[in-house]
């Protein structure tokens, strides 16, 4: 990602570790020496004065002086000369004083160019120069003390430089170290920031498309476990509101259409419900005036007749409440209830609860293990559609009497899919099963109490809710097939 947080925040905290050790670096090569060079005058004027307090108080031949001296010598990194005016030396710390001496009082005598000289008072001066046999340069300090010695205190410059060179190497060495500990740092800090802020950015897109199984797991308690709770509830709140919205706008879609086809439905209804009962009335009515007119008195023929009249009832029973749902769903009696379900789930439950009828039937029922898939509807009348596709493969499934479900993504539609073998249906019966009390085979349809209202209940509760159906002839069998939006 070209803008990437993590990579801002890196930079960001590399950069506040790496600039203040290069701007440390900076100070170092430029000033460090100097400061070290002002540090070391102020400790030959601190020698100075305890060599000239001890010359005054007659200390400066004592052991004590010596052991102080050797303090300040070590200390320091100085090196010191007193001798007396007859060039006798009273007090050093050099290895060649007759050498020093010499050099002491070529300085008095023949004095030193004002451009050599760094501080200058009445008892001193203060220069640097370069010692002509080991060609090494000094901070010198001489002059006269109180007492009359004279004197020499010197700091060799090339320990200060190369303390300044330990120093800003040893800067460098830490300050890189201390840049690769911090990017290490910063990488794993901008991991644990933006891992969560990555997490919020995928729900959020997936909120987009309109996806709101995501939920925020942080159990953080800063500020973006904050906001993932908000997203949290956003995701609930938007769920709750589009599943009213595509009620509504369902709603809205079916008002629109039931109004011009009220009148004519009523008319159609009627027709088909008056052809449809004539049947069984006529058949009960019959067998009922054999039973009163005792057209047979064995028992046997009695309970036959009495067996036929209570499986017509039953079918009527059977026809008027399938009748009535139809109306319902015609007429728009019913709300469809939109909302978000796992298809396979109830697919899967439908066909767990149908075991005994599918063992009875001698059914086998092939279906893959599909993970939760989820779809918007009405989940109680998809159930139905469903189970009028399964009870239709089972009544009519012949041969190798296998069923096949299937579950397959179409663009933004779930496609829902029931196949049977057996024989397929005719070309010119197809456009027609969808309609109320159509039958293919009549005796067939009789024989296992089918009333032709199954797949007019489908088609009512599939345009109720905008999706498609439809049915698919093979050599073999017979598909049918419905359709649910994924989001």
């Amino acid at each position: 990602m070209k803008y990437s947080l993590k990579r801002h925040f890196a930079i960001i905290l590399i950069s506040l570790v790496a600039g203040p050790i290069l701007v440390c670096l900076l100070l170092n090569s430029t000033l460090l020496e100097r400061y070290y060079t002002d540090s070391r005058i102020n400790a030959l004027i601190r020698a100075y004065d305890s060599i000239n307090e001890a010359a005054n108080t007659g200390d400066i031949t004592s052991d004590s002086f010596d052991i102080e001296l050797q303090k300040i010598c070590g200390k320091y990194n100085i090196n010191v000369l007193v001798a007396d005016s007859d060039s006798e030396t009273v007090k050093t710390s050099m290895s060649d004083p007759g050498y020093v001496i010499k050099h002491l009082l070529n300085n008095i005598f023949v004095g030193v160019e004002p451009d050599d000289v760094i501080r200058e008072t009445d008892s001193y001066k203060m220069q640097i120069v370069t010692d002509g046999r080991t060609q090494t340069e000094y901070i010198e300090m001489w002059g006269v003390l109180d007492t009359g010695y004279i004197f020499m205190i010197r700091s060799a410059l090339e320990g200060i430089r190369e303390s300044a060179s330990l120093s800003n190497r040893f800067l460098t060495y830490a300050g890189a170290a201390a840049v690769i500990a911090s990017g290490l740092i910063a990488l794993w800090l901008s991991n644990r920031i933006t891992k969560p802020i990555l997490e919020l950015a995928d729900i959020s897109e997936r909120m987009k498309h309109l996806d709101f199984n995501a939920k925020y797991e942080g159990s953080d308690k800063n500020e973006i476990a904050i906001l993932g709770r908000n997203i949290n509830e956003l995701s609930e709140t938007l769920e709750a509101t589009i599943s009213e919205l595509k009620t509504a706008n369902n709603e809205l879609l079916r008002d629109i259409e039931k109004k011009e086809q009220i009148d004519e439905m009523r008319k159609e209804f009627l027709s088909n419900v008056s052809h449809e009962l004539k049947t069984p009335i006529a058949l009960i009515q019959g067998y009922a005036e054999g039973l009163k007119e005792g057209v047979n008195d064995d028992v046997e023929s009695r309970e036959f007749y009495c067996d036929v009249i209570i499986d017509e009832a039953s079918k009527m029973n059977s026809m008027v409440k399938k009748l009535l749902t139809l109306n319902q769903l015609e007429f728009g009696n019913e709300v469809v209830n939109m909302e978000r379900f796992d298809i396979a789930a109830l697919v899967k439950n439908y066909i767990a609860s149908a075991q005994i009828l599918i063992r009875q039937k001698g059914i086998t029922v092939r279906m893959e293990d599909y993970g939760p898939i989820y779809v918007w509807g009405d989940e109680f009348r998809v159930e139905e559609v469903f189970m009028n596709y399964f009870t239709n493969g089972i009544n009519y499934a012949l041969g190798e009497k296998i069923i096949d479900v299937r579950i397959r993504l179409e663009g933004q539609r779930i496609r829902v899919s029931v196949y049977n073998t057996g024989n397929p249906i005719p070309q010119d019966c197809i456009e027609h099963i969808w309609e109320k009390f159509y039958k293919v085979d009549k005796a067939r349809t009789r024989e296992y109490g089918g009333s032709g209202i199954g797949l007019s209940i489908v088609k009512a509760i599939m345009e109720s809710m905008n999706q498609q159906y439809g049915v698919v002839n093979y050599d073999d069998g017979v598909e049918f097939w419905f359709t649910l939006d994924t989001a």
